[in-house]
């Protein structure tokens, strides 16, 4: 954007310049005359009429640089000088021409202008800054244990990128999503949502474990299916990636028994497995320190396919863009 154009006319600046008394205008010499400076010092659209004047010195031209008529520039310039209390223009038929003083103030005025363009640069850059936020819905498991270390080698690429990150489960990530309220998904679970679009990203394995003194710790053969279907288990709530896969899983076992606890979060499940409550199905991603320090045990399981796809997921016909499109890429091969 050059200087004098570009600039709305509802700013007005100052330069508190005062010189020779007779710029200073009607309203009191310089910046000791009382009252608000935006008063006595013209808006910005008028200082870039000026500066239109300046350059082509012609009225009429410089209104329709500037997108006015020309009898609202006119008026526009003898408002500026009863403002200021100064002649700036010399007009005569062969055109308009700049006063000793009108090329002063036009000096001015120029640099009051390239300082305005300056302020709104910054402030488009601040907006930009505000704008360039990232929010992200994912189910437990994948909030808990993969995305951290996503987010942050999105950070090494997005330094000013603003992330937040709502957990829940896979049908609350949906919800977010078809709502407006997040821009990318991530759940788990046999398919994709209504109303979204995804992609695999990675294949998690769901582990039956038990506190070590439980009774299946320590038989030998493995769980069949039967007998997984019909024991109260510790599970996930119902919505969860992990509650889906294993109800699809048992349905044709009879389904799962009545939950021995239905709790929300993969962290109380665990918690109320070590205890000893009962036997829990979650996510191998979760069980990495439980199982090391064997304070659960998994116990096999025969006949049912416990794996489940890990997938990123958007609202239909709006494919990631920006930090989103960044932290797609940086998901794939879990």
């Amino acid at each position: 954007m050059s200087a004098g154009k570009g600039v709305g006319t509802g700013v007005s600046v100052g330069t508190g310049v005062g010189a020779g008394g007779d710029v200073a205008g009607a309203g009191g010499a310089g910046g000791a005359a009382g009252g608000l400076l935006s008063h006595r010092v013209p808006d910005l659209g008028a200082l870039e009429l000026l500066l239109a004047v300046a350059r082509h010195g012609s009225l009429g031209r410089a209104a329709r640089d500037v997108g006015i008529t020309q009898p609202a520039a006119s008026s526009r310039i003898r408002s500026m000088e009863r403002q200021l209390g100064v002649a700036l223009v010399d007009r005569s038929p062969r055109g308009s021409r700049l006063t000793d003083a009108g090329a002063l103030v036009t000096d001015w005025a120029r640099r009051i202008v390239e300082s305005a363009e300056a302020f709104d640069a910054g402030v488009q850059a601040l907006r930009g800054r505000r704008d360039s936020r990232l929010r992200v819905a994912a189910s437990m498991t994948i909030a808990e244990y993969l995305l951290p270390g996503w987010l942050i080698a999105l950070r090494g690429q997005r330094p000013d990128t603003a992330v937040s990150l709502l957990a829940g489960n896979s049908a609350t990530v949906a919800e977010r999503l078809l709502g407006g309220d997040a821009d990318l998904g991530f759940v788990e679970g046999l398919a994709v949502p209504e109303g979204l679009d995804g992609a695999v990203v990675g294949h998690d394995r769901l582990v039956v474990v038990t506190a070590p003194t439980h009774p299946w710790a320590r038989r030998r053969g493995p769980v069949d299916p039967a007998e997984l279907a019909v024991t109260p288990l510790v599970l996930r709530e119902r919505g969860s990636g992990t509650r889906q896969v294993l109800d699809a899983a048992l349905a044709e076992h009879g389904g799962l028994a009545r939950p021995l606890l239905e709790l929300a979060s993969t962290t109380a499940v665990k918690a109320a497995a070590v205890s000893g409550a009962g036997p829990a199905v979650l996510s191998e991603l979760a069980l990495t320190e439980e199982l090391a320090s064997h304070r659960l045990t998994a116990v096999p399981v025969a006949g049912v396919v416990l794996r489940r796809d890990l997938r990123a997921v958007w609202p239909v016909g709006h494919r990631p863009t920006g930090p989103a499109r960044d932290l797609l890429s940086l998901t794939r091969g879990v």
